[in-house]
């Protein structure tokens, strides 16, 4: 059965992983509802250049897939307040927050619900479902591992977006797709290409 997963991506350095993220979840069984803020669209155009079709406005335009696949990623404004994943009742399967700023994992873990990817991660807490967060931000100050530890507590997921070595990674895309895979995991999924330690 497919499942359904909200992806929120936000204003931290780190587009390569929202990229990413979306890229492989093509490959998997899922269907994607997207929340991108405005920030996370100037990331985007900073850390990964002009889009493909020159849609800067539209965070799909910045994946390698086919028109086909990105027409299968759900697209909402992060304003919306009334859209689907504001609700328990929308039954979205599981959320990722990738990359997730210090403000939206402050906003979560707080409850601060004042826009639709951080009303969203409300909802997963609420209704118990998986809820995921990539963390992007180096050093962490107290405040912002009070709010990791409070999250912690509360069942959420903390991916740190910091990928292993031991996998024989001889790129950054594979680097990438390590932290990719772990998130995806959390999820309920695993990625068929992750890599998997044998001893």
């Amino acid at each position: 059965m497919s499942k359904e997963w909200i992806v929120g991506a936000t204003g931290a350095s780190g587009a390569i992983y929202a990229k990413r993220f979306l890229e492989l979840s093509s490959e998997l069984d899922v269907r994607v509802h997207l929340i991108a803020s405005e920030p996370a669209l100037r990331v985007f155009a900073y850390e990964l250049g002009a889009p493909a079709n020159g849609a800067s406005d539209d965070p799909r335009s910045w994946l390698d897939l086919g028109d086909e696949a990105r027409s299968r990623i759900r697209l909402y404004a992060p304003t919306d307040l009334a859209a689907g994943p504001a609700s328990g009742t929308f039954g979205a399967d599981a959320m990722a927050i990738v990359p997730c700023s210090m403000k939206t994992l402050s906003a979560v873990a707080n409850g601060y619900a004042d826009n639709l990817i951080a009303r969203a991660a409300d909802v997963m807490i609420k209704e118990r479902r998986p809820l995921v967060l990539v963390p992007r931000e180096t050093p962490y100050s107290a405040i912002h591992l009070e709010n990791m530890l409070k999250l912690a507590r509360l069942g959420v997921s903390i991916v740190d977006a910091n990928p292993p070595f031991y996998q024989g990674a001889q790129t950054i895309a594979d680097l990438v797709d390590a932290v990719v895979h772990k998130v995806f995991v959390q999820l309920g999924l695993k990625h068929p290409n992750a890599f998997r330690w044998e001893g």
